[in-house]
Order: structure tokens, then sequence, then C-alpha cells
């Protein structure tokens, strides 16, 4: 299981930096169904997705021991779970999005599920040797 949710933690963390790099490259272009927009949201688009490869960095860092970094992956985890939860936010404010992001939503409430239970199944027990 622990090699298992290794994999799956750099696969996502590359995941991430990869569409992060797309959007600072190529702004909001990189969304698709976008439009385009004036230069205030290509600005917030780019800004942001500095913080997504750093959120992707913070996965690749969390696979090194990942048995003593419970903390991290569940703080990463509820992270990425309040992301998905603003998406229904937008949707109840705005309407849905297209069926991209909204497949998208859905990863976004559940992929944070499994990365919990994954960590709880794999993690030290409080007062090990092995636990932070």
């Amino acid at each position: 299981m622990k090699k298992a949710f290794q994999a799956f933690l750099g696969l996502f963390g590359v995941t991430t930096i990869l569409i992060a790099s797309l959007h600072v490259a190529l702004g909001p272009a990189a969304i698709p169904g976008s439009i385009r927009v004036n230069a205030t949201m290509d600005s917030e688009d780019r800004f942001y997705a500095t913080l997504f490869a750093a959120y992707g960095v913070a996965l690749l860092w969390c696979i090194r021991d990942v048995e003593r970094k419970s903390a991290a992956v569940y703080f990463l985890a509820g992270t990425f779970f309040a992301g998905g939860l603003a998406r229904v936010v937008s949707m109840l404010a705005v309407g849905p999005p297209n069926a991209f992001f909204i497949a998208m939503m859905s990863l976004e409430l559940l992929i944070p599920l499994f990365m919990a239970v994954a960590q709880r199944r794999i993690s030290a027990p409080p007062g090990s040797a092995q636990h932070t």
C-alpha cells in the first residue's frame, strides 16, 4: 500500500506542476472552455498557478518517509477538498461550468478522501520512533 500511495503522490505532484506550468506559460488560454480575459484576470490566473505548482512540490516532498508525514498529507488533502468545495460555491452562485470542470470538481472532492484513507493505513502509530 505504501509504494502505491507514494506512486500516486508522485503522479499527482507532477501533474499539478505540469498544469501550473501551462497556466504560467499560456495564462487563461490553458483553461478548457475559457474566453479571452482582461489583464487583471490573466495576472490572477498566472499568480495562482504558481501556488498550484507549490502544492505539487509539497506532494512530491511527502513521498519520502510518507508514513511520518501524516500532518502534511492531511493538510494537502484538506486543501484540495476545500478547492472542490469552492467549485461547488461557484456552481451555486454562477451556474454549472463546462463538463470538464464538473468532472474536476468530482475528483477534487474524492481524491482527498482516498488520500486520507491511504495515509491512515500507512502512517506510523503515534508514539512510535517513526512518527513525527
